[in-house]
């Protein structure tokens, strides 16, 4: 029989509490006992970065990453991004320049790209593909993903942004 183990992990904001199993994967611990289904799994062997989230302000692969790692800790999801109705300058630069396709692999870019971009500005192209390239994507060419960032680069007011309190 698999033991459990408690875990207390900060969310997008919100303290979570629950009793695991000890092989329960991060992804499965958004998706299964929050129901936050943005983060989405694909390879589950951390190649993909389909389901990349912030932990403790780091991008991490959360499929190989338990649950029981991140306690204590704090987690940011692509549910953090958006405001009401408003998209996160991110977001908004992908939609305007149909840098997603399918959208399974979105989440993983948009998270890698806010810690990215929360620490630099200014990349050129060359940089940017660097950044992403932990990230696949088999629909777009990843043309309209390097032009998203270009954006937002220009156009994310970081002074608002910031991890959820």
């Amino acid at each position: 029989m698999e033991s459990e183990q408690p875990v207390e992990i900060e969310v997008n904001g919100q303290r979570s509490r629950a009793t695991v199993p000890v092989r329960t994967s991060l992804a499965d611990f958004l998706r299964e006992h929050l129901g936050l289904t943005g983060t989405h799994v694909g390879c589950e062997q951390g190649v993909c970065g389909a389901c990349t989230v912030l932990l403790d302000g780091r991008s991490v692969r959360s499929c190989i990453v338990l649950a029981a790692a991140a306690d204590g800790r704090r987690v940011r999801t692509v549910e953090s991004l958006a405001d009401g109705d408003g998209l996160h300058p991110l977001q908004e630069a992908f939609r305007q320049h149909h840098g997603l396709q399918c959208g399974f692999c979105t989440p993983g870019f948009l998270m890698t790209l806010v810690e990215v971009l929360g620490e630099r500005r200014g990349l050129d192209d060359d940089e940017i593909r660097d950044a992403i390239s932990g990230n696949v994507c088999r629909c777009t060419g990843y043309q309209g993903i390097v032009e998203a960032v270009r954006t937002a680069d220009r156009t994310w007011d970081r002074s608002v942004e910031g991890e959820p309190e």
